[in-house]
């Protein structure tokens, strides 16, 4: 037998949610491409990161679901707009219109607006003397940035979105690794969500606005969207914003408090946090892996793929790849520092499936934790166990307590 049909697989394992790298690298040590089931569906994990980033940026792989070839179910068939489980030409025309409420310009406007929330969020935590860096910091923060400032929610529903946004994304695991409950759940919320943003879209038609849905709702007075398309594109934003900046911030921070040496680095160093945000993505990234299927028949790694094949992209495992990364396992700020920086992480994919909310992503993480290292200097995790959330693909943490 090879190693690949000795190998068992068990990242997906809830007792290795904690720390599912090992089982990654036991997977990629193995074979760049292993055959996997996700319930009745066959499917191949991709391990190793020259493999996924041929996926990713390849022509002959989409999610071929207008096509009807995809093996996987698609979880967003029922959203207008939604364009994340789409290919071209349909994901362009889309990408290109959520694209304007990202450009440079704006991002730059938004920098201070994330500033002022987050000073704001850090003075009530050192009134109390407690803070609770997920619950207390990075989740009001993604909702005042997201659904607040780019959607034109009222701040008040902020506990709606952080519900709303959780369902999703746990729903956008594998229905076969769900429960019935949590089936029914993503459908209520996302109903829900939708019902919600259909109000606003009707409160704003004749006064759109110039944030992100204010965008999306002109596009509809040229004949670029229709409302049902915005109401989607609403909840992508939504879902997707929320989830990868909470992860970041949470996954990011636990990172430096485990390790007290990168975390005085930092601390000295104050240039080194957008190489420092690059590694926190590549160590321990909010989005573990993606799905992709071969729109034609094509060769990757030395296999050959026929058209409708399915793959499962472990995006996180390509990041901890020592093919690429010398002492992947070793959390480094300096690693993406320097005229010679580390090889591109797969933290917000890579193709045209590029996180389009990546900058927001960022001026977010930046704020929260450049805040608490200027105003926290004897910041320390409060406790030593840390709950994972359940999901597979999404990575976070329930909560983290610390201490100021």
């Amino acid at each position: 037998m090879t190693a690949a049909d000795e190998i068992t697989f068990d990242a997906f394992e809830p007792s290795e949610r904690a720390d599912p790298y090992p089982a990654y690298r036991r997977a990629r040590d193995a074979a760049a491409l292993l055959p996997y089931a996700f319930g009745d569906v066959p499917v191949t994990l991709v391990t190793r990161y020259e493999e996924c980033a041929a996926i990713l940026t390849g022509n002959d792989w989409g999610h071929g679901y207008a096509a009807g070839i995809s093996p996987f179910r698609d979880t967003t068939a029922a959203i207008p707009g939604s364009f994340v489980r789409m290919d071209p030409p349909e994901h362009s025309r889309y990408h290109k219109l959520v694209a304007r409420g990202f450009t440079p310009r704006v991002m730059a406007g938004l920098a201070p607006v994330a500033g002022q929330v987050v000073g704001e969020l850090v003075d009530a935590a050192l009134g109390r003397g407690e803070l609770d860096i997920l619950n207390d910091l990075a989740v009001p923060l993604a909702v005042a940035m997201v659904p607040v400032r780019l959607l034109g929610a009222d701040p008040a529903d902020g506990a709606l979105f952080r519900a709303w946004q959780l369902a999703i994304a746990r729903g956008t695991d594998p229905d076969s690794m769900l429960g019935d409950a949590e089936v029914a759940a993503r459908g209520a919320a996302a109903l829900e969500c939708m019902g919600y943003f259909a109000r606003v879209v009707a409160q704003r038609a004749g006064n759109p606005g110039d944030d992100l849905l204010g965008t999306l709702i002109a596009a509809v007075g040229d004949g670029a969207l229709t409302e049902p398309e915005v109401i989607g594109i609403a909840l992508l934003t939504l879902v997707a914003g929320m989830e990868t900046s909470i992860n970041l911030i949470g996954n990011g921070m636990l990172a430096l408090l485990r390790n007290p040496d990168q975390l005085r680095l930092l601390r000295a160093n104050r240039e080194l946090i957008g190489p420092a945000l690059d590694e926190m993505l590549r160590y321990d990234a909010p989005t573990q892996f993606t799905i992709r299927v071969a729109l034609r028949d094509t060769v990757v790694g030395g296999h050959e793929f026929r058209r409708g094949d399915g793959v499962v992209v472990l995006t996180a495992s390509a990041s901890r790849d020592d093919r690429v990364y010398p002492e992947a396992d070793r959390f480094d700020i300096t690693r993406y520092a320097g005229n010679r920086p580390a090889r591109r992480h797969l933290g917000f994919s890579l193709g045209i499936h590029y996180c389009v909310g990546a900058p927001l992503a960022r001026i977010e993480a930046e704020a929260a934790i450049g805040a608490l290292l200027d105003r926290a200097p004897a910041l320390a995790l409060a406790t030593g166990a840390v709950q994972y959330r359940p999901s597979l693909i999404h990575r976070g943490i329930v909560s983290l307590p610390v201490t100021l």
